[in-house]
Order: structure tokens, then C-alpha cells, then sequence
């Protein structure tokens, strides 16, 4: 077990992250100084620049309920019982999440959570120190250089080890590349976003059902819409980088509304900045980032966005950081030293960073060109009916991600035999009335072991 009395852990990047781990090292008995480049959000507002609504599961619950921010941050929480899928010709249908409100997950404000997060880390006894971003480490020395961007003037800090929570651009993870392979390759899905807003109704109450994630699949292209407390939505448009439609051919505000009149008519009415929003709002790129080695010796380690940065469709890239965080600590008082935490760190957790980052591809597939498959919605309906008839042997993929801790690993490759079990069984079926039970009973017990749903 790593001595930490006299440890002192430097983590760079103060967003949700580097909040969480440092105060789960504090409560550790570790020092704590936590470094960010941008300016204090609890003085100066929420900075943004990334997607300012996030959906929280179960995993990052765990998280922030060790760090004792669960009850602070639960009061800002929305919940949404499942996606309320908008279909062309108007219609809605709520696809459940789970089998009943104990299954859901929570939307949140990034900024608000932030907040949430830093002033406990401070009660906590984290030290906080912002308008630092990174320049460059002497990894030798152990020296790390901060600028200040209000001035540009240089700081130098001494550090025993440093931990990246700084993003999918980390500084730290620039640096360590300087002087070690981390084996890191991008790949960009070759599609955009752009968020646009649904402001409150005339009565101050939410427009259409607040509990739910809205979604208009379309094919190769969709919109979403979250909630958030003040009652408003996140709208977000998803497109192609090219072709037609895709962000080359919709350019500005007038043709996002031609777009949403043809495409999305029954969200237009409540949006009625679209032009504005469209235009003044930035596009935001999606990519997955892939590293083999995640820490330099006892010198430096990454978690989430900076090791593992993936496309957000499965609303885990928050919940598969904290969890990260939660790892972390654990070796840290399981380990003789901080290079064997780290090595038995990225053992545990790449290649469940790997799983999620696959399923987060295979959910935009889903969503965008699957919700409103006849195919997609049979199988989910035995998917359901099976977790209800065998609940030791049949957990459903989301739910094994979402409302439950199995390793993402895990959740994979058991996700991808009951798919196959499950396109096996509704082929040549248009309803679950024509499958013989006994037979699909037999078929479960045959080819799925029972699964250990302990976390």
C-alpha cells in the first residue's frame, strides 16, 4: 500500500474529473493540488466549450456517492425514463430504459455539476489553483510550467506525480508523448454536432415530457434533446461532415430551418432561436481517441477524456471517467507505489475503455437509423420479455452498462451473444406471439450462463 502521509498527487484540470479524484485522494490522507487553465466558474460562470448537458448512470453515481457530492448533485438532476423517439409522420413512442423508474438515468449540467464538484473538493481540503494552464514538464526534474493566459507570465510548480484530467486535448498527455509512445491514434467519425436550445412554454413549465430523452433518428442523421432544471432543452444536431444533408450543406441559419421543416417539423415550433443558434453556436467535432500505454512510470497517468476521449452515445464518457477516478484511488491504496498503481490502473481499466468506446460507435448506428426499425423493436421487446422471464441469465446490454456496474468488457461480449440469440430468435417473426417459448426458454438456458450482476 502506497504511503500516503507524505504523498502529494498533482492533477491538472479542475472540470468534473480532476474534482471527483481529488477528493477521493484527500479523503485518503493524499495532498492535493489541482491546476486549470480557465478562470474559476464559481466566480466568473460556467466557460463551456463542451456539451453543456450530460446524462448520469449508475457508475458515476457510485462515484460521486464515495465523494459525498451524490445528494448536492441529485437536486440539479432531471430524470429521463427512456428515449421518446419522434417518428416522421409525427408519432411518438417512449422506449423504456429499463423495466421501471428504478432504471433510469439523470441529466445534468455540466456547468452546474462543475461547480457542484469544486466546492466540495475545496471543503474537502483539495487545493485549487486556476488561470494555469500546462506549457511544459521537465519530467526529470519534476518541474511542471503553468502560464497564466490573463498575463502570459510562467509559474513553475515542483510535482511528486501528475495526473491528466484534462480533456480529450490534455496538455499532460502532449507532454508525456514527448518523451514516451503512448501508442495514441484519433479516429473522427466523420460527423458533427451543433446545439441549439428549447426554451420554457409561455407558462414557464417544460414544452414537451421532461422525463425523457427525446430523439428524431433519421438515417444517417438525428436530433436529440435533453432536459435541464430551468425547465429548457439541449437540443443537439447531429449530421455528416459531407454529402446531403450534412454540415457542408447546411451552412446557416436559413437552411438549419428548410432542414428542420422537412426533417424535423414537430421540434421546430419549439425552437425559436434555431437561425441564430445555428449560426452563432459552434460546431463541435466527434472523434474517438485510442492510446495503448496510459501512464509514464511513476511520473504521470491519464484518466478519462485525456486516455480513453470517446463519441457520446451512450452517455457514458462522464460515468466511465469517475469510475476511472474510483480505480484510481483503489490501486493507489492497494499498490507498493505509484508505478505500480498506475501499471495496475491502465490493467483494469483500458480494456473496459475499449468496450465502452464500441458500444458509444454502435449507439449512434442505433439511434440515429435502428430506434424506429420494426426488426429493432421486436427484438426489444423480447430483449425485455426475456430479462423478466430469465433475470439470472438475460440482463440487457444497457442495462448491464447503465443501471449496473459490470465491467464494460464484460457487458460487450455478453451484449453480442444475446444480440445474436435475439436476431436468431425473431427471424421470420413479426410479433412475439408466433415464437414457441418453450423452445426460446431452452435456447437462453442453453447458450447464456447465468451473470453475476455484482458490481
Amino acid at each position: 500500500m502506497t504511503e500516503p502521509h507524505n504523498r502529494h498527487i498533482t492533477i491538472i484540470g479542475a472540470g468534473l474529473a480532476g474534482a471527483v479524484l481529488a477528493t477521493l485522494l484527500v479523503q485518503r490522507g493524499w495532498r492535493v493540488d489541482v491546476y486549470e487553465k480557465r478562470g474559476d466558474p464559481r466566480v466568473q460562470g460556467y466557460g463551456g466549450g463542451r456539451s453543456i448537458n450530460l446524462a448520469l448512470a449508475e457508475r458515476g453515481r457510485h462515484a460521486l456517492r464515495l465523494a459525498g457530492a451524490d445528494e448536492s448533485v441529485m437536486r440539479h438532476a432531471v430524470m429521463m425514463r427512456g428515449r421518446m423517439v419522434h417518428f416522421l409522420d409525427g408519432r411518438t413512442d417512449l422506449q423504456r430504459y429499463g423495466r421501471d423508474d428504478s432504471e433510469v438515468i439523470w441529466s445534468v449540467h455540466r456547468g452546474e455539476l462543475n461547480v457542484v464538484l469544486l466546492d466540495i473538493a475545496e471543503r474537502a481540503g483539495v487545493r485549487l489553483h486556476f488561470d494555469r494552464g500546462l506549457r511544459d514538464v521537465d519530467f526529470d526534474a519534476r518541474i511542471a510550467t503553468f502560464t497564466d493566459p490573463r498575463d502570459g507570465s510562467a509559474h513553475q510548480v515542483a510535482f511528486e506525480s501528475l495526473v491528466g484530467a484534462d480533456g480529450a486535448g490534455s496538455s499532460l498527455r502532449a507532454a508525456m508523448t514527448k518523451r514516451t509512445d503512448l501508442g495514441e491514434r484519433t479516429e473522427l467519425l466523420g460527423h458533427s454536432y451543433k446545439e441549439l436550445e428549447i426554451p420554457p412554454a409561455a407558462d414557464g413549465s417544460f414544452p414537451i415530457e421532461p422525463n425523457a430523452l427525446h430523439i428524431w433518428p433519421r438515417g444517417r442523421y438525428m436530433c436529440i434533446a435533453l432536459p435541464n432544471d430551468e425547465r429548457t432543452f439541449t437540443v443537439t444536431l447531429f449530421l455528416p461532415n459531407e454529402g446531403n444533408p450534412s454540415f457542408a450543406t447546411i451552412r446557416n441559419g436559413a437552411d438549419a430551418r428548410a432542414l428542420f421543416e422537412r426533417d424535423f417539423a414537430d421540434a421546430l415550433p419549439l425552437i425559436p432561436d434555431l437561425e441564430r443558434d445555428f449560426e452563432q453556436n459552434p460546431t463541435g467535432l466527434l472523434a474517438t481517441l485510442y492510446l495503448d500505454r496510459w501512464h509514464f512510470d511513476d511520473r504521470a497517468v491519464l484518466v478519462g477524456d485525456a486516455a480513453h476521449a470517446m463519441v457520446p452515445f451512450h452517455g457514458q464518457g462522464m460515468n466511465c471517467a469517475f469510475e476511472d477516478c474510483v480505480a484510481l484511488a483503489e490501486h493507489l491504496d492497494a499498490q507498493p507505489d505509484l508505478a505500480s498503481a498506475y501499471a495496475a490502473f491502465q490493467a483494469e481499466r483500458l480494456p473496459n475503455a475499449r468496450a465502452i468506446q464500441a458500444m458509444a460507435l454502435e449507439n449512434y448506428l442505433e439511434m440515429r437509423d435502428r430506434v424506429d426499425d420494426d426488426d429493432y423493436l421486436l427484438q426489444r421487446a423480447l430483449e425485455r420479455k426475456l430479462a423478466e422471464r430469465h433475470p439470472a441469465h438475460f440482463v440487457p446490454r444497457y442495462s448491464m452498462v447503465t443501471f449496473q456496474r459490470v465491467p464494460y468488457a464484460t457487458a460487450y461480449e455478453r451484449g453480442r451473444q444475446q444480440r445474436e440469440l435475439l436476431i436468431e430468435l425473431t427471424r421470420g417473426h413479426h410479433s412475439l406471439d408466433t415464437l414457441d417459448w418453450h423452445a426460446v426458454d431452452a435456447a437462453v438456458h442453453a447458450r447464456l450462463s447465468p451473470l453475476s450482476v455484482d458490481a
